[in-house]
């Protein structure tokens, strides 16, 4: 099922997480996580991430300090990717991460760290271009 809103949350999905990224969790989708997938691009990508009075980078900031504080690897490290592509930092990253650590504690920052680290070494690792 396609509509504007499922369109426009795509685009917008594409945008922050890569299309790679987007086109594997569609492909993988079966008749139980469909829904799931579906409820995602429409209302999360489609509704929230489109509203005004936030940019995707601002987004991307509350973004990584939820993920972190509910101990959220797997969305966090494909959120640490959306906020470099949304314009963050690495140095802005790791300062959302010390903030973490005083009001979300210690082993959630040390996590988040780990996850980021291992997202910069895969980017590094990869040709320019």
């Amino acid at each position: 099922m396609t509509d504007d809103l499922y369109e426009k949350g795509l685009a917008v999905r594409r945008a922050v997480v890569g299309s790679e990224y987007v086109d594997k969790s569609l492909a993988e989708a079966d008749d139980f996580t469909r829904p799931l997938q579906d409820l995602v691009t429409r209302y999360c990508w489609g509704d929230i991430w489109n509203r005004p009075g936030l940019e995707r980078r601002e987004r991307s900031i509350i973004n990584l300090a939820m993920l972190a504080a509910l101990n959220r690897p797997h969305e966090l490290k494909l959120h640490v990717r959306g906020a470099l592509n949304n314009g963050l930092t690495r140095e802005e990253i790791r300062e959302i991460f010390l903030q973490v650590a005083i009001y979300c504690g210690v082993p959630a920052s040390l996590d988040s760290f780990r996850v980021a680290k291992e997202v910069f070494a895969e980017l590094d690792k990869k040709p320019a271009g």
